[in-house]
């Protein structure tokens, strides 16, 4: 197992677990404004899925089925994202009303024992972004929204470890730089993923929601890159590995490790610092780990018709 800090057996008190909570609350209610402006509109545009729709932006729908396909596809991205961060943060991952009737199986993911208190209130906060999305989109797609699909959170982190010449195994739960380690494999992801997306979207509003989500998504990345970068060492040598690896697994040459000649790379942009985008099969391909159809931190796929 690759830990690039030694565990620190740290308990949680009352106070912080009660903050914590608190501060999860307050988080959910600030956005419940937005998505009750946003849940009529979308629900509308879900209520006329088209079927057929490959694994690539060469898709023959158009208007409300796609944009509902492609909130589908960025619910995915959310259910990963969001078990892995609930999980770190407080040991177990979504609350069953949150995961659809017929949900697949989580594998791996516990508490991560933080020694930096805040590296964990970093990790709280985006366990709480990443939990909103999910009930927003939820919300948004009505009873068109997929179920929460498999997610491995164990073995996939080993495969992708093993890949990217960290190691034979890695454990991004057993100490904050690798859990840090672990975000950064996403957060890039997410972010390329919705501005790959956002062309497909006809509805201005579905599309502002997505500007939105995408806005939050880079707060994270940017967060992540940052505080990887501060700590030096390994964690910037690994983090080049895992950029790699994602390129490689999505045959481009996009991504950017958060050190370029020798200088900080915190904001991965292209020569317009704008940030690039991904296609939706260039985004399979990494969280699937090369596979086509299924494979790496999804099993057995993605749900909905974008997989």
């Amino acid at each position: 197992m690759v830990t690039l800090l030694p565990d620190t057996n740290m308990s949680i008190t009352n106070e912080i677990q009660l903050a914590k909570e608190e501060l999860m609350e307050k988080r959910f209610e600030r956005r419940s404004l937005i998505k009750t402006v946003f849940a009529g509109s979308m629900a509308f545009a879900g209520a006329s899925l088209l079927a057929g729709c490959g694994g690539n932006d060469d898709n023959n729908g158009s208007g409300a089925g796609l944009d509902a396909d492609v909130l589908n596809f960025a619910l995915n991205l959310e259910y990963l994202e969001a078990e892995y961060y609930l999980r770190a943060v407080n040991g177990s991952g979504l609350p069953v009303a949150d995961i659809g009737g017929t949900p697949g199986a989580v594998s791996g993911g516990s508490a991560v024992p933080f020694a930096t208190p805040a590296f964990r209130q970093y990790a709280q906060e985006i366990a709480a972004d990443e939990l909103a999305h999910v009930r927003f989109l939820r919300s948004a797609l009505g009873s068109n929204a997929v179920s929460r699909p498999a997610i491995n959170l164990s073995t996939a982190f080993d495969a992708a470890a093993a890949a990217a010449g960290i190691g034979p195994s890695f454990n991004p739960f057993a100490d904050e730089v690798s859990f840090l380690l672990g975000a950064f494999i996403f957060e890039d992801v997410g972010v390329t993923a919705y501005k790959g997306a956002s062309p497909l979207i006809s509805d201005k509003g579905f599309l502002e929601a997505a500007a939105g989500i995408l806005g939050v998504e880079a707060y994270h990345a940017g967060i992540v890159r940052t505080v990887l970068f501060s700590i030096g060492g390994a964690a910037i040598t690994n983090a080049q590995r895992i950029s790699d690896l994602r390129d490689s697994a999505a045959g481009s040459e996009k991504d950017q490790g958060i050190v370029v000649s020798g200088n900080a790379n915190l904001v991965p942009t292209d020569s317009n610092a704008i940030p690039y985008s991904r296609t939706t099969a260039e985004v399979l391909k990494i969280v699937y780990l090369g596979g086509t159809t299924s494979g790496g931190f999804y099993p057995a796929g993605m749900n909905g018709n974008i997989k």
